[in-house]
């Protein structure tokens, strides 16, 4: 299993990984979703297995407590206060090999490259459980989430020395 940044190549993929995650949702357009890599291509990557990409993550430095909304296309950060995570979604091949421990990790170590004290994150479809077992905290924010699905939760993750992450094994 490898990480790197996306290639322009990797977005068919991408796009099928989503819709196989996502069947209950619209899934967002191709440029919605490119203009997150190229806001923050550092942590925007891809998860491979024997070249093929089974998973994907797209995240950005972002204002906190102010996530963009579904289908925002972005062309540039208000703020860099958190790293936002947009989305991480693997298909069912990389089941048992540890890519969301990979993936998690590897946003921590991004997270700190970038002096960022935090990553934030909209849980949807139930997610939030996962999450707060990562260490993520529900926090309640002005902005409206309407754009996203009825259960969606903002989530934060403090990126400190009681919070370290390397620990977290999927």
């Amino acid at each position: 299993m490898q990480i790197r940044e996306i290639q322009a190549q990797d977005w068919p993929a991408i796009l099928r990984i989503q819709d196989e995650c996502y069947p209950d949702i619209e899934p967002e357009s191709l440029a919605a979703l490119q203009s997150k890599a190229r806001l923050s291509p550092q942590t925007c990557f891809v998860v491979t297995q024997d070249d093929a990409v089974i998973g994907y993550c797209l995240a950005h430095p972002w204002q906190r407590d102010l996530p963009p909304s579904l289908e925002q296309v972005l062309d540039a950060a208000p703020k860099q206060e958190t790293l936002y995570l947009h989305d991480i979604a693997f298909s069912a091949k990389a089941r048992g090999l540890g890519a969301g421990a990979a993936v998690f990790n590897r946003l921590i170590e991004q997270a700190r490259n970038k002096a960022l004290d935090s990553i934030s994150l909209v849980a949807v479809g139930g997610a939030h459980t996962y999450w707060q077992r990562l260490g993520f905290k529900s926090r309640i924010i002005d902005k409206s989430l309407g754009s996203y699905p009825e259960d969606a939760c903002y989530m934060v993750y403090a990126i400190d020395a009681d919070n370290p992450g390397y620990a977290y094994q999927d």
